[in-house]
């Protein structure tokens, strides 16, 4: 009988140890239809204008490109004729 009552004690007392031990059950509650927006709120104070930067260096001079290769000497013709033609007079009145 001595044993029978603390078995059913230490019995007790562990499943009130493990029913402490679990998760609690959390349960969402449906929102409801939301109420009427609320008022306007007064327009906030203009900020203060910004500092401005200060000017940049000036960038370094190019350096000279190179010189272009000489072009070969041209070629005489053989046998070209030019043929210039004397000014047109103009009509008289």
């Amino acid at each position: 009988m001595n044993r029978s009552i603390i078995i059913s004690a230490l019995l007790t007392a562990l499943l009130s140890v493990t029913a402490c031990d679990q998760k609690p059950t959390v349960v969402n509650v449906p929102a409801g239809p939301p109420g009427p927006a609320g008022a306007k709120g007064a327009p906030g104070v203009e900020g203060a204008p910004g500092v401005e930067g200060a000017q940049g260096s000036q960038g370094e001079t190019g350096t000279q490109g190179n010189t272009g290769n000489k072009g070969e000497t041209g070629k005489t013709g053989d046998s070209t004729t030019v043929i210039i033609t004397p000014p047109v007079e103009p009509p008289a009145n």
